[in-house]
């Protein structure tokens, strides 16, 4: 039974005959399927080859079978249209009409080399450019709903605020306390060993000053409020996305930036100088704990020099970076909160740009500020 049947299985086959006309006529036969034509990869170059005479003739009713994915090549090596002298049964033309009614998507020629990496880098600075358009626009819509605030003091939104002071100044005192102390360790450490190969001990007491009270401590601040709490604004924003919350508030007509965006810039505006002060101070006591502990400076001997070596005026440099680095962590983790499209995957995807681009301006920030006040309250 089993040898019958395989030998009344028929190969696909190819001819080409001379109709009663006398024109040229490709006839096909056998069982047309995938499985034959991977076997046989001549046929299809015979059908391309014959393809091209438009005038040829193509005789399909001695198929036996014929499955969809044939039917796929054959339409391919026809060049993706049906010939017009084509004699098919009709339970095997409705495969080639399918094809035909579906076209396709045409191949997208990719360029390689400098023409990609221009168009990746226009991409890039087009994307940069509208974002830079929408922080700009939310400064704007800011700045009216202040003088809105100043002309109905009614209208501010105490409660929010003080909510964001507490989650994000209050909550975040013991790990910016922590890492500045930290910090303070290794720095006072790694500048000792400097330090004693010239003699020059005493001298740590001006490096531990600088820079942790104009530089360290308030970076490091922003940069752990900005991790912490900013990523945590862009997910509140971006849940109430999700939710719906953002379109009710919309309905019930509630301004988004004067209840969601302005209480955060205000709260991170008095937050991260005092945050600043606060990572300076315990870098400063982990600097001078190693301090005492590798070049034998007591405790009395630092706080006494420390106010000679360090000008007052460093301290305003670190607690005017605190509110500028307060805005702008507040304005980004804003601003891709409300990028945040209804589903989960834009919502870690949007959480993770706002802490990137947030830890980014505040590096860029401090660059700045390091620039501008290159010569100011130094000793």
């Amino acid at each position: 039974m089993i040898a019958i049947e395989a030998n009344s299985y028929q190969q696909p086959t190819l001819s080409v005959v001379k109709s009663e006309d006398g024109h040229l006529c490709v006839k096909f036969s056998g069982n047309w399927n995938l499985r034959s034509l991977i076997s046989m990869p001549e046929l299809q170059q015979k059908i391309s080859l014959n393809a091209v005479d438009s005038a040829m003739q193509w005789d399909m009713r001695s198929l036996d079978s014929l499955d969809s994915a044939a039917a796929l090549i054959i339409w391919q090596a026809w060049g993706q249209t049906i010939p017009i002298q084509l004699q098919i049964r009709p339970e095997y033309k409705h495969l080639f009409d399918r094809w035909q009614s579906q076209k396709l998507p045409d191949t997208v020629q990719v360029d390689s080399g400098f023409s990609l990496l221009f168009y990746d880098f226009w991409n890039l600075l087009g994307g940069f450019w509208l974002q830079f358009l929408d922080i700009v626009t939310l400064m704007g819509r800011l700045t009216l709903d202040t003088s809105y605030l100043l002309r109905h003091p009614s209208s501010i939104p105490w409660t929010e605020i003080s909510i964001t002071i507490y989650e994000s100044g209050v909550r975040a005192l013991g790990i910016t306390a922590l890492v500045g102390f930290l910090i303070g360790v290794v720095l006072s450490y790694l500048s000792a060993l400097q330090l004693k190969t010239f003699g020059a001990e005493i001298y740590i007491i001006d490096i531990l000053g600088l820079s942790i009270i104009r530089e360290l401590g308030p970076l490091l601040a922003a940069i752990l409020v900005a991790g912490r709490s900013g990523s945590a604004m862009t997910a509140q924003l971006g849940i109430m996305r999700v939710t719906e919350e953002l379109d009710a508030l919309s309905a019930m007509g509630i301004s988004h930036s004067l209840r969601l965006i302005l209480p955060k810039v205000i709260a991170l505006m008095i937050v991260m100088p005092l945050l600043g002060a606060w990572t300076s101070a315990s870098a400063l006591i982990g600097g001078m704990f190693s301090a005492q502990n590798t070049l034998d400076i007591s405790y009395q001997q630092f706080f006494l020099k420390l106010p000679n070596v360090v000008p007052l005026f460093n301290v305003f440099i670190g607690l005017g970076k605190g509110v500028v680095f307060g805005i702008m962590i507040a304005l980004i983790a804003s601003h891709f909160g409300f990028r945040i499209k209804p589903n989960t995957e834009s919502l870690g995807i949007e959480t993770t740009n706002s802490v990137v681009a947030s830890i980014t301006f505040v590096i860029m920030i401090d660059a700045i500020f390091a620039i501008l006040f290159m010569g100011v309250g130094m000793p």
